[in-house]
């Protein structure tokens, strides 16, 4: 089974995002490390790889330093990395970062494509889909297991009420929850072999994908501070709160 495993590096979560002039988040040359939501997919393909043969290839797009998040994924078990970097996407939408990774499976047999269900520094959850999309193959949202089958894969898909039980087809493209899995730590030996595996790096003519940026930002400003709630008390209480609530649109 040939897995591909999308994955982002992202500043460090902890940390204050630094901007540009440009008014986009600094990339490179800072502190930042592989968005942490992607590494229960990246277990997930280790496990299904390591249980059923075949390999696990990261890949990402991002600055240079982007290879850092690709080089971890390799510590922890991938068996090689693609990473595609060029300055004309500084300021990619989520829709040109799915139009590049569609660009990079499309290039390469595959069997299943995993990601994580969202960015931790996007949060739009719209990229993995599209890139589905773009390759015209099936795709399942939030799974917190996944099983090969002989014709396809059977699959859970966590809901709020427990979970669903679906048939899907190969190929497909999947996004994985938090605590599916419970993606290892890379080990020594691990971080050690990862610096003589296959990264291969990736420019847009190489892929002959235009960027397409048509987006800029203008302006950034602070959101405003949360103003003091009210404290509501005395024999009017109830029916004050009864007002607030239908202010709200609650009742």
């Amino acid at each position: 089974m040939n897995v591909l495993v999308c994955t982002k590096f992202v500043p460090n979560p902890s940390g204050t995002p630094t901007l540009g002039p440009d008014h986009l988040l600094v990339r490179d040359g800072g502190d930042g490390a592989l968005d942490p939501g992607d590494e229960y997919g990246l277990e997930l393909a280790l496990q299904l790889t390591e249980a059923g043969g075949g390999q696990v290839t990261a890949v990402s797009m991002g600055p240079e330093d982007a290879a850092a998040g690709v080089q971890r994924a390799l510590a922890m078990g991938a068996a090689e990395g693609i990473l595609v970097t060029d300055d004309a996407l500084r300021g990619a939408d989520a829709l040109v970062t799915a139009r590049v990774l569609a660009a990079v499976a499309g290039s390469r047999p595959f069997d299943l494509i995993v990601a994580g269900a969202e960015s931790t520094d996007g949060y739009t959850g719209t990229v993995p889909v599209t890139v589905a999309e773009l390759l015209g193959i099936p795709s399942v949202t939030a799974v917190r297991k996944l099983e090969p089958v002989a014709d396809g894969y059977r699959i859970e898909r966590q809901t709020e009420d427990g979970y669903d039980v679906l048939a899907c087809p190969a190929p497909a493209l999947v996004t994985v929850t938090a605590g599916a899995t419970e993606p290892r730590y890379p080990s020594l030996k691990g971080i050690m072999a990862a610096k003589s595996k296959p990264m291969e790096r990736l420019a847009l003519a190489d892929l002959g994908v235009e960027a397409a940026v048509t987006q800029r930002v203008t302006a950034v400003t602070e959101a405003p501070a949360k103003a003091g709630g009210e404290i509501v008390q005395g024999d009017d209480a109830v029916a004050r709160i009864a007002d607030l609530l239908t202010d709200a649109g609650v009742i």
